[in-house]
């Protein structure tokens, strides 16, 4: 699935709700754009499990999980869960 997500493609959940744009995939994470994640806060990267990944439809990366229970999945680069 890693070679199948590219920078700039919407991520989504399962709900088809916007949860951020990929800025790149960090080893087994896709890592999310700073200035445009759904639980963004304190200015700094979040990631997301490529484990989440439900599957890719044209240029959307659609998660397993709906977008506000996506948003608790997301995590630091450090691997710790985004405290909301």
């Amino acid at each position: 699935m890693n070679d199948k997500v590219k920078k700039d493609m919407e991520v989504i959940g399962a709900d088809g709700v916007h949860v951020g744009t990929v800025d790149g995939v960090a080893g087994h994470r896709i890592k999310l754009k700073k200035s445009d994640s759904f639980g963004r806060h304190e200015g700094h990267a979040h990631y997301i499990e490529m484990g989440f990944v439900a599957g890719v439809e044209g240029n959307k990366v659609r998660l397993s999980a709906n977008a506000d229970i996506a948003v608790t999945l997301e995590e630091e680069s450090s691997g710790r869960p985004v405290k909301l």
